[in-house]
Parts: structure tokens; sequence; C-alpha cells
């Protein structure tokens, strides 16, 4: 095994690590040389989609000869233009490497998906398979132009992510290697965790004039075809009533017509990716919600993996994300033997240490886990190392939440909102690398309630920040085995006749899978483990609160205590 990061040693990993500068989120670099052309490309159905090609070029032509193309899928508009006038073009930033792609000689290609910006057609799902078979299309398209050499490579994060793992499902001949971020391997367990949606995929749809502010096609300079474009997605399938009208993994879509959790599940088509021999990438950030999916992804592909210490889509600090990306395509797309296939296979962020830890395994896969008990008694509500005298704590499920931030990627604390246990002081540094998981014993008042679970990191000072976190509706609390490797962790299934509604004074035992952490707790600082009814993220609390609010009783001490188990590193 390889493990290391450079510099500073931390001797519970073994690892060092290297002082890094602190980078901000990148802005549009100066723009590369480029020639660019836009236009409608018909898919199998005939639906046209509008595409955007930027050719490297020399003294204002388009360079010659024949080039591998990098393939970008956005909902968001590959082109468009501000309120104030600004025109914004996908493929001249560099927040995913396009722009520095472009000088490294690809040809970059950002097309929007059917439903959104100028393309026609409209969306029937949410990454459907209609949207996985346009990928396919359109990087069979690309290989076949005049400038293509054959080869195409494709990077997205969030939902460009998304689109990049289902095209790869299709298995397009031409398509080599994909860089995925923060995007889900399970569909059901990512948006609707434990039976709960929450923040992601649940916002309002947006209204047509986002997408009229989107630039016409070459030859369109009216914006003729473009409003016809925009007019066919008034039939796009609503977001949010998709999500939440579908509340077991089996549910049937009153929408769509089908199982649609089945259908936008990756999982259920990684063997095609694999027969295919496509290279797969996947990063996230530490302070991100899809990061535990883009680990499994990674886990069962045999990817690299990269976890930055930032949030959403964000180029990971203090890292040549840029550079790691043209790396990897110039490895995978134009054979440059640069050795980054023989380095370590997972690069991530280890909090408190200032550094990257750079192994073979994943992060997480030699941690150990380390109970840690909810005591009470006298000296109040605890974390400890020992079980303690059994008893009960009990909270009612508080709804009146402060307003969560519009894109509120991460929760912050919620102590006040519900019941909390605190540990004493670490008297020495704890190094902390893969998913927390929390085992406990509820009682509740309803037949049914919502269960967040959220691990603390408090410093010297007092001042708390929430660094893992989880969710489970108790009804859905019944464990099965996952259909795809997940480190082994708990997993239930979601399906209609797996639910367990709480009979009156039953106990229910419960286990959930926090969110991966890395991370060294520091010497005096305390971890405290919170538990609550709801959470501000839930963007339809109003509709789906219980009245009266449900009592939840969490057992502690005895014989099969409540605890939380931390992912120690060895």
């Amino acid at each position: 095994m390889k493990t290391k990061v450079l510099g500073l040693c931390a001797a519970s990993l073994l690892i060092c690590a290297a002082p890094v500068a602190t980078f901000a989120q990148p802005v549009a670099p100066t723009p590369p040389p480029h020639v660019r052309e836009s236009i409608y490309v018909p898919v199998r159905d005939g639906t046209k989609l509008a595409v955007n090609i930027y050719r490297p070029a020399e003294n204002g032509r388009a360079a010659t000869g024949k080039r591998p193309v990098i393939f970008v899928f956005t909902p968001y508009r590959a082109r468009y233009r501000e309120t104030d006038g600004k025109v914004v073009e996908a493929a001249l930033n560099d927040q995913l490497a396009l722009a520095s792609l472009i000088r490294a000689g690809y040809v970059v290609a950002v097309a929007d998906i059917r439903g959104k910006g100028a393309s026609f057609g409209h969306r029937r799902g949410f990454q459907d398979r209609t949207e996985a078979r346009d990928g396919y299309d359109l990087v069979e398209w690309l290989a076949r132009r005049p400038f293509s050499d054959g080869k195409v490579g494709m990077i997205g994060c969030s939902y460009l992510g998304g689109t990049t793992f289902h095209t790869a499902s299709t298995a397009p001949p031409s398509l080599k290697a994909v860089f995925i971020g923060a995007s889900d391997l399970d569909k059901y367990d990512f948006v609707r965790a434990g039976g709960i949606t929450a923040q992601f995929n649940t916002r309002p749809d947006e209204p047509p004039s986002v997408d009229l502010a989107s630039l016409p096609v070459d030859g369109d300079e009216e914006g003729t075809q473009l409003r016809a474009a925009v007019a066919e997605h008034a039939a796009n399938t609503p977001m949010a009533p998709l999500w939440y009208g579908m509340p077991n993994r089996d549910s049937v879509s009153p929408l769509t017509g089908n199982a649609f959790w089945q259908e936008a599940g990756v999982y259920a088509y990684m063997d095609a990716i694999k027969r295919a021999g496509i290279a797969t990438y996947f990063w996230g950030n530490l302070k991100d919600e899809p990061t535990g999916q883009t680990l499994f992804g990674a886990t069962n592909l045999g990817s690299k993996f990269l976890a930055g210490p930032g949030s959403h889509c964000v180029p990971p600090q203090g890292f040549d994300f840029t550079g790691e990306v043209v790396r990897y395509f110039d490895h995978y797309l134009k054979g440059v033997d640069n050795g980054i296939d023989r380095e370590p296979r997972a690069t991530y962020w280890l909090e408190g240490s200032n550094g990257y830890v750079r192994s073979d395994q994943l992060p997480g896969v030699e941690s150990r886990p380390l109970p840690w008990f909810l005591t009470g008694g006298k000296a109040g509500r605890q974390l400890g190392a020992a079980p303690g005298v059994a008893g009960t704590a009990a909270f009612t499920v508080d709804y009146k939440l402060p307003p969560a931030e519009y894109f509120g990627f991460w929760p912050q604390p919620m102590d006040k909102h519900g019941l909390s246990f605190t540990s004493r002081p670490v008297t020495a540094p704890m190094t902390l690398v893969g998913f927390p998981v929390a085992h406990l014993t509820v009682t509740s008042t309803s037949p049914d309630a919502d269960l967040f679970v959220y691990l603390d990191q408090i410093d010297a000072k007092g001042k708390a920040e929430v660094i893992s976190f989880g969710r489970l509706k108790l009804s859905h609390r019944k464990l099965a085995e996952a259909p795809y490797k997940n480190f082994g962790l708990p997993w239930h299934s979601g399906l209609t006749k797996d639910l367990l509604p709480l009979a009156p004074g039953e106990k229910a035992a419960v286990s959930m899978t926090l969110t991966p952490v890395s991370r060294i707790v520091p010497a005096g600082a305390r971890l405290r483990f919170t538990i609550a009814g709801a959470d501000p993220r839930q963007r339809n609390l109003k509709d789906i609160q219980i009245t009266p609010p449900p009592r939840i009783g969490v057992l502690h001490g005895g014989r099969d205590p409540s605890r939380i188990e931390l992912p120690l590193a060895r």
C-alpha cells in the first residue's frame, strides 16, 4: 500500500503533508485562441440539440489536424447573455478545465440537453435513458467530424457529472474516458436518502426567460429557432414534483408512468461501462453531500478518486485541478505516457493537516470503527467510550427552523432543535477517515417520523461546525444488501414491501450511514452528536410536518446502547 502526503507528518496515518496556498474559485481566464461554431444536431428521434464547438486556433484560423474531443452536456446553457449584457460561455471558463483543454489542443464541445438552453424538445424526467441516448448520439456524431480523431472524452460536475455518467452507461464506442464530479451512483439513495428528500434537486423549475437568454445558434440571429425551441420546454417534467411523487424506491411516478428511480440509477448499467473499457475518474469535495456517492462510483468502477476541502463543484484548493484533468485526458485520449495511471489511486484532503493524502486505497477502506456511546445521568448527555447506565432521552420534533440557504449544500449545527450528546475534550489528536455510522434504538409517538443526525466538531473556543450528517425515515429502517459495493455500510432498500411503521411503544433499531469525513480532530476539541426530526433543507417541510409533532425517544446504555461508530484511521 502507498499512502503519503508531502511535508508535515501526521503519525496516526504515517503520512506527510505540505503547506498549501488558498486559491479562490477560478474566474473566466483570458479566452484561449479558438474558433467557435454553433449548430443544431438532430439525435435519433429527430430532436434538434444545440451544440457549440470550440476548436483551437492559430492566427485566427482553426488549427489543422485531427484532434480528440472533450464533450460537455449541460442543462445550464452552453452560451447565454446575462442581464448586464455580458456573454457567458461554459467552454471558455476553467472551472471544469475546459479553457485549459482548448489550450492543450483539444476540441471542446458543449451541448444543451433537450428541453433546456437553446435545444429543442422536452425532458421526460431527470437524467433518464432518453437523455443518456442523446449523449450517445452526440458522442458518436462528434467522433465522425472531420476535425476529430475519433476519440471522445467527457467531463462534468453535479448535473453535468450525471450526464457524463449516464452517457458512459450507454457505452458509445468512441467514448474513451470520463471525469465525473459530484454525481450519484444511486439516484434514490442520494436524492431521497433514507426515504427523505432534502436540498438537492427539489428547487423550483426555472422560468422560460432563463432559456431565452441563451445565444441562438449560428444562422439564427433573429432568435426564431431559439424561441421555437424554448416553447417546447413547457412540456418538461417538473423536477421537484417528480421526486416528491415517488416516496419509495419502487414507486411508479404519475409523471413518467414507470418506476423512475430504477431508470435513473446508474448502478444498474455499470457493467456496460466496464465492458466498454471506458476510463473513469471521480471527484468531489468533503463539504458536499454527493461525495459519498462519488466514492461508491469509484469503488465499483475501480476508478481514480479526488476529494478537496471545499463545497459543491469548487475546484479543490491547493491542488492543480486543471493540470490533473489535462494529464488524465492526455493519457487516455492522446496516449501520452505521463505516469498518471501509475500514481496512487486516491488523493484526498485531510482537514487539520493542511495537505492531501495520496493512497492506493480509497478513503476509509483501512479505517476501523470506534464506538462512542450516547450516555445520560447526572453529568448530562455525553458521548463516551462506555455504554453507561440504561436510560432514555426524548425530544419533541421542532418544525420552527431557521430558513435554509437557497443552495444549502451543507447544514448548520442543529443542537438547538434536537437532542445532543457531547464528548469531553479529546486528549490527543484523532484522525477520522471514512463514513461514520449511527446505531440508535428509538421510540416515536407517531407511526413514522424523520430522523436527521449530525456530527459536530467543537473547537476549544466553543465554535461548532457540522462535519458529517445523515437522514432516515423510521419506516425505511429495514436493512438490505446493496446491489453494488458500498464499503459494507448499512443500506436500506426503500421498497414498499419493506416499510415498517412503528407500533405504539415499539423500540426500533435504526442504523444510518453519515457523509464521509477526512480530518484530524485536534486535542482539546469535542465531538457532538445531535438527533433532530426536521431539517431546514427540507423544501417541502410545511407540507409534510406531522401534527402534533412526534415525540422521539432515544434509548442509551444497557445491553443494546445507542452509539455512533467513528471511522478511526489505522
